[in-house]
């Protein structure tokens, strides 16, 4: 990708952070071929999802996949769809700033024009990184952003809900004051995955200093609902992927137990998805 089209893609993207018309939906792809389903849909950017990147190569999620890796499949999502792509780097594979400001710099190089750094450690004894640490890896991402002179959209992330971190009664207070943080050191967005509760969704738009991302799913608000609430992002993380393998599942059990192939009547035919691929492909070279 040439670096005036990722520069006015990210510009793009920037702005859909500050639509007045309600928040924009930012499907997770996991490859090419989910990340061009969801271009042919109509969606105005695409994300990643660290999650369904590393289970459809059969490791769990949480940096397991090597950095290289993870790298290799968000350039393959950039390269397939001619919208912005916005790429989760996990907590950024390293301990120190240097290391978030080399994954951030690659990840650009990848032709993402976003990242998602969030604060969660993996470790249960300790879930989340203390946030002067965190603080400085989104600082980090920023000078990458602007050494490689592309307007990327830093999404901070707080797991405080995510993880249940302390009392229930303290866990808005504790995420507002970490995002809050991270909004400060140069996040253009503030992402709080776990909260489904209308009313503290909309304590967080009124609490926050910069625009907010929800993960949406079963059991969360409908996008009318986040809307009204001044929600302007909702991303839907490894959702799309799961329910993927959970249809597999359905067309495994079947095939073994009944020999009948009713689970894949609903899947795109042949014929439609070799003309999607190719009009995907003409759009990305036009």
């Amino acid at each position: 990708m040439d670096h005036e089209t990722q520069r006015e893609r990210g510009e793009a993207f920037r702005a859909l952070h500050h639509a007045d018309d309600g928040p924009f939906v930012l499907p997770n792809a996991w490859d090419a071929a989910s990340a061009i389903v969801f271009a042919d849909a109509g969606f105005d950017a695409i994300g990643t999802t660290s999650a369904g990147i590393a289970a459809s190569r059969g490791v769990p999620d949480g940096e397991v996949l090597s950095r290289d890796e993870m790298l290799a499949v968000i350039e393959q999502i950039a390269d397939a769809v001619a919208c912005p792509v916005s790429a989760d780097i996990e907590a950024g594979y390293g301990g120190t700033p240097d290391e978030v400001f080399d994954t951030v710099s690659a990840a650009i190089d990848a032709g993402a024009v976003g990242v998602n750094l969030e604060d969660g450690t993996g470790d249960p004894d300790d879930p989340l990184a203390p946030v002067d640490d965190h603080v400085a890896a989104i600082r980090a991402a920023r000078d990458a952003a602007e050494d490689a002179g592309i307007p990327i959209v830093v999404n901070g992330r707080t797991d405080v809900f995510w993880l249940g971190v302390g009392d229930e009664g303290d866990r808005l207070g504790r995420a507002v004051d970490r995002a809050n943080a991270y909004a400060d050191a140069g996040s253009d967005c503030l992402f709080v995955p776990g909260v489904s509760d209308i009313e503290t969704i909309r304590a967080l738009v009124d609490r926050l200093d910069a625009p907010l991302n929800v993960l949406g799913g079963p059991g969360a608000p409908p996008i009318d609902a986040l809307a009204e609430a001044g929600v302007a992002r909702v991303s839907v993380g490894s959702g799309p992927m799961r329910a993927t393998l959970g249809l597999l599942g359905e067309i495994a059990g079947e095939l073994r137990d009944e020999g009948t192939y009713e689970s894949m009547a609903g899947g795109i035919p042949y014929d439609d998805l070799k003309a999607m691929l190719e009009a995907a492909a003409a759009e990305r070279e036009a």
